[in-house]
């Protein structure tokens, strides 16, 4: 708690919002998606998906291949404790949405499934949007399965098992517009994902990263990623990462609050 909470007044004393910003394309970002409102459409479409996970009190037995949970402390979970206490908030959920529209994406890669609630905040933004979303454990994979056949999100592909081996077969040969990372919050694990999934991007993909904070590991795993050759703007907003590969643009890392 301690480092998360000298990270986060670090980030305040270095952070800005959109007058600090000179990048057109940032700016714009900015204004136009990260400071403007979800419609009340999909706000409400999101709010029921949650809703149906906090009132959910079925107890799974969950399999951690990542860092594990700072909360649990064992692996019999309900799910919407798990929904509640490792899913997406709404603040980022209703911005996930709105990047989505901002893009125009069409195909997303999550790593990272977990209950399917940020899956469902991808599909809210874009129905039309081919989502694939990578999940280690069986049980939790099924209750995400469950949700999106509950609120009819057909546009999702669910694949379970070791990111180790399912990543580098999602990838093969696709292109995506954009890949979520929040599935393993370790160093060397997210730097590993990163390198892989640099075969599927074309120039105006962006990569997202959860939690780029959440760690000194995660941090060190940031500022590696930053310092990439095919990276050129990054955004730090203290939760997110945000990563583009604009080749006409020249390196640049922004501080952001969202």
């Amino acid at each position: 708690m301690w480092f998360k909470l000298t990270s986060y007044l670090k980030f305040l004393t270095t952070s800005t919002n959109q007058h600090g910003v000179h990048s057109p394309f940032v700016y714009h970002l900015v204004t136009q998606c990260f400071y403007t409102n979800t419609s009340v459409q999909k706000t409400i479409a999101f709010q029921k998906i949650k809703q149906s996970l906090f009132k959910n009190k079925k107890a799974i037995e969950v399999t951690d291949f990542g860092q594990g949970s700072k909360v649990f402390k064992n692996n019999v979970r309900k799910i919407a404790d798990i929904a509640k206490v490792a899913g997406i908030t709404q603040k980022r959920a209703l911005l996930l949405i709105r990047i989505v529209e901002y893009f125009q994406i069409q195909n997303v890669l999550e790593i990272g499934t977990s209950v399917g609630l940020s899956t469902s905040a991808l599909s809210i933004g874009n129905p039309k949007a081919n989502i694939t979303t990578l999940e280690g454990c069986k049980n939790t994979a099924n209750a995400a399965e469950q949700l999106f056949q509950k609120f009819n999100l057909q546009n999702i592909v669910l694949i379970t098992g070791n990111f180790n081996s399912t990543l580098p077969k999602t990838i093969k040969n696709n292109v995506y517009d954009m890949i979520y990372f929040d599935g393993n919050h370790q160093k060397e694990a997210t730097i590993n994902y990163f390198k892989i999934c640099l075969k599927s991007i074309h120039n105006n993909s962006v990569f997202i990263f959860d939690d780029i904070n959440w760690s000194q590991e995660m941090q060190q795993a940031w500022q590696e990623i930053i310092k990439h050759p095919q990276v050129t703007v990054t955004i730090n907003t203290f939760y997110w990462g945000f990563v583009f590969f604009r080749k006409e643009q020249k390196k640049q890392h922004f501080t952001i609050r969202v």
